[in-house]
């Protein structure tokens, strides 16, 4: 209990800072230099469509930069003897890490040199992560501001949540991840004998403060190919609530930070309620499914235990997968390929909500904001009146915007699997055949769609048409969102706050709440129910 209400206060703290970050009117002296150097001006404010074309702008340099530093990996000092990554995996690799996705389809110690992790993927990690909290932020002026087409500048935003949150947050938690047994050095590839007698090769490498940066940003790509289960990145039962309180601590502030925003507390505490719910559903549903002791074998071992690390067990490993689903982190503890099959149904059920319970650093909130503007819009056609939120009129321009989103990520994912599922050459790649083969597809291609990174691991995907057509996936269902997020921003900030009346839906109640985890789960049923009932609902009822 005082570690909950621990984790609670350290919440609301942090949404409080977050919010004062982004509401100050004052430049630190290291951000006024950095904005020089960049040649901006930090109170220009920009239109929506100008804060996407600087979004995109940076995005696609960051592609091109992370592609160019792994194709000349091999001239970099600290490559580690690593030879230049192959066109099509670095080009996967790239958008990947550029869109807070880190998808994998390569082995971390074998493939990347320790410059590479550092100045390309740790960067992208950070950055990444506040691409996706500045646009929730721009968001969220939509609904505070009126009567203009401003909403606050990219460059700006990006400066101070990067060195103002993610990096004093990253030094203290890279400390207490050392501290926790997590590697950091930069020794070199060695070869131990162990007590066997046999040989070993061992990495070493810049673990804990890229690890670290991992979780806080949900990011999810491991330095290891083992990910949160190896040893050097999560060696203990501390490290693992460590790890999972990174990767859940920012999304669960954000809902905070936005109420403190609008002037309206309620509405935050309403959002964090719903995601709470909704988290908590999906790790106890893992749970029960993994403790199951349905057969010989599940019964003699205690629970579904394969693929589990025995350090952290059914517990352990199934708060790290709802967690790690829930956001859009896709770090792994135990292989989620593995889990029974309606446990691993709930894993990518997660996903399919759409990263936002509590979601994605940034992406969840404004998600949640967006199924939020559905709801209140339904819930509008029912009283037959024009519905509200936040003071904002949701008219058909605001809905259209709201749709576009919605149907975006879906489409990505299941056009993604339904090419895979189309040819011969990609249907090779499936090694497991009938309902679980189909589910590692749509997995993969989910994941992918919903910037998590995490992968049935049955799948092979270290191809060239997987390599190309993920990176297009992950690119479009990224980007598009997120467009159509900063354009129902740009229209509500247009609108004149409307002042509430009797006939206004109080979305700081329960009902709201109601029909907005309503509105969440049915519209994944109606999007996602034919993959789910060919794929695990198949695989559990056999």
């Amino acid at each position: 209990m005082n570690s909950s209400l621990a984790g609670i206060l350290q919440i609301v703290l942090l949404g409080d800072y977050i919010a004062r970050v982004f509401m100050s009117p004052k430049h630190l002296r290291v951000e006024k230099g950095f904005y020089r150097v960049i040649g901006i001006d930090p109170e220009a404010d920009q239109r929506w469509g100008t804060y996407a074309r600087s979004m995109l702008a940076f995005s696609g340099v960051c592609v091109l930069f992370l592609y160019l530093l792994e194709r000349i990996q091999s001239y970099l000092p600290y490559s580690n003897g690593e030879p230049a990554v192959p066109s099509f995996l670095a080009w996967n690799t790239a958008a990947s890490f550029v869109t807070n996705t880190n998808w994998q389809n390569y082995s971390g110690e074998s493939t990347m040199g320790y410059t590479v992790q550092m100045a390309g993927l740790a960067v992208q990690n950070f950055v990444s992560a506040a691409v996706g909290i500045v646009v929730v932020i721009a968001l969220i002026r939509g609904f505070m501001r009126t009567k203009t087409d401003r909403l606050g500048n990219f460059w700006v935003d990006m400066t101070r949540v990067t060195i103002r949150v993610l990096l004093p947050i990253s030094v203290i938690g890279g400390i207490i991840l050392m501290a926790s047994g997590v590697i950091d050095n930069f020794n070199l590839t060695h070869v131990i004998t162990t007590l066997s007698g046999g040989q070993q090769t061992m990495v070493g490498g810049p673990v804990a403060s890229q690890e670290v940066i991992k979780e806080l940003g949900n990011n999810g790509g491991g330095f290891f190919n083992a990910n949160s289960a190896h040893p050097f990145e999560n060696p203990n039962g501390f490290s693992n609530w460590f790890e999972i309180f990174l990767l859940l601590v920012i999304p669960f502030a954000l809902p905070r930070a936005f109420g403190k925003m609008v002037g309206d507390n309620r509405q935050g505490y309403l959002i964090v309620g719903v995601m709470a719910f909704l988290w908590l559903a999906a790790v106890g549903g893992i749970s029960f499914f993994e403790w199951q002791h349905a057969g010989t074998a599940l019964q003699a071992a205690g629970g579904a235990m394969e693929g589990k690390e025995v350090r952290y067990g059914i517990p352990g490993s199934s708060l790290f997968a709802g967690s790690t689903t829930v956001t859009s982190t896709g770090a792994v503890n135990s292989f989620h390929d593995s889990f029974t099959a309606f446990g691993g149904g709930i894993v990518l059920f997660d996903m399919m909500l759409g990263e936002v319970v509590p979601g994605g650093v940034g992406a969840g909130m404004y998600g949640m904001l967006m199924l939020a503007v559905v709801t209140v819009f339904i819930a509008g056609l029912m009283v037959g009146r024009t519905p509200e939120y936040l003071g904002k009129k949701i008219r058909p321009t605001e809905m259209k915007w709201a749709s576009l989103y919605i149907l975006c990520t879906p489409a990505a994912a299941l056009i993604g699997a339904a090419l895979a599922l189309g040819f011969s050459v990609t249907q090779r790649s499936i090694l497991n055949p009938g309902p679980h083969g189909l589910t590692e597809i749509v997995y993969a291609f989910t994941s992918m769609a919903n910037n998590n990174g995490s992968a049935f691991a049955g799948l092979t995907t270290a191809t060239g048409w997987y390599n190309l057509a993920g990176g297009v996936v992950m690119l479009i269902a990224r980007f598009a969102p997120e467009i159509f997020v900063l354009a129902l921003g740009g229209s509500l900030a247009r609108q004149q706050h409307v002042p509430a009346s009797a006939g206004t839906l109080e979305t700081h109640k329960p009902l709201f709440a109601g029909l907005l985890i309503g509105v969440i789960i049915i519209l994944v049923g109606l999007t996602y129910f034919p993959a789910l009932a060919l794929g695990p609902f198949a695989e559990g009822l056999h």
